[in-house]
């Protein structure tokens, strides 16, 4: 364990200079209107850590909600390959990784962006932790590790956890940061899932994994949020209303296809063009796929054409 205690050590010591230092930047910012050793000013600053870090990955939230999507779309060839080769698993194996690198799909890549938070969260509970048996890490000062340790909201410190506490109200606090983690947790997931899969991809394997993380990320975060600090409770829960408001805005408009979303995002465009039609006086033609608009004069009907003149041997010529 004591190499392993020193690789790690070396792993996480940029990670504890990064965190501190963007939480130093952001606690300097809110000082100038709260106290610097007001509770509410660390808690802002955790907010803005949250808010930095989820902003640097958003090239990994988008490249997750495209592998998300192709890995949805590929269900049905997915379960063409399980029938075709389901009873060799060598060669099924061997040709839905080709599938996957012909689509370009990633089925890792769904995990990326909790796989590179954890790390941080991990060093900003221990960041939150040591700071509150007063020891200094990254760029914190003494100072800055006595406000850590100070600090207060509604009566709980921020390095207090549930069961490490007796206090009462450190305890409901806790107990309600624990609920709202668990609670973003499963709304988000289950978010993309109720709204950006369609029918088909809720049958198979992707699908399968899809609803036990659902469930099983929660019970988690339920079991092991009694041991974590309310900062780190605070972290994360704003880091998945984030990861909400960021997935409803995607989802909202670029669906993927065949999803409910997809079929809502159709309705509000046909609504959409037909008010727009609606304020240049044009006819509406609505359709299932898209809404096509007609200018107004195109529905008079035709005129009437006028014989044309003919001349009296023509007109002999056909008596």
């Amino acid at each position: 364990m004591g190499a392993l205690g020193q690789l790690i050590g070396w792993i996480a010591t940029p990670l504890y200079y990064a965190i501190s230092g963007v939480l130093l930047v952001w606690h300097k910012l809110f000082s100038l209107v709260i106290p610097a050793s007001n509770g509410w000013s660390w808690v802002l600053a955790i907010v803005g850590l949250t808010v930095t870090i989820r902003a640097l990955l958003i090239p990994l939230f988008v490249r997750q909600i495209k592998s998300s999507r192709n890995m949805q779309l590929i269900q049905p060839k997915v379960k063409e390959l399980q029938k075709k080769y389901g009873h060799d698993r060598e060669r099924l194996a061997q040709e839905t990784m080709k599938l996957y690198k012909e689509t370009g799909t990633n089925p890792f890549a769904s995990c990326l962006p909790l796989l590179l938070q954890m790390p941080i969260f991990l060093c900003l509970f221990r960041l939150v932790n040591d700071a509150a048996h007063s020891k200094v890490k990254g760029f914190l000062t003494t100072t800055d590790v006595q406000h850590i340790s100070n600090a207060k909201i509604f009566g709980a410190r921020l390095a207090d956890t549930f069961n490490g506490s007796h206090d009462s109200t450190v305890k409901i606090i806790a107990a309600v940061l624990v609920v709202a983690m668990c609670a973003t947790t499963f709304f988000t997931q289950r978010q993309l899932m109720a709204k950006n899969m369609p029918a088909d991809a809720m049958t198979g394997q992707y699908a399968q994994q899809q609803k036990m993380l659902l469930y099983v990320l929660p019970v988690v975060f339920a079991v092991s949020g009694i041991a974590f600090p309310i900062a780190a409770m605070l972290y994360w829960t704003t880091s998945n209303l984030w990861t909400m408001c960021q997935q409803f805005y995607v989802i909202r408009n670029n669906p993927a296809p065949g999803t409910p979303a997809e079929k809502a995002k159709q309705e509000r465009d046909r609504e959409k063009a037909a008010r727009k039609a609606r304020r240049h006086g044009e006819a509406v033609v609505v359709t299932e796929e898209t809404p096509e608009v007609s200018p107004a004069a195109d529905r008079r009907p035709a005129q009437r054409e006028q014989p044309k003149k003919q001349t009296r041997s023509q007109r002999k010529g056909k008596r």
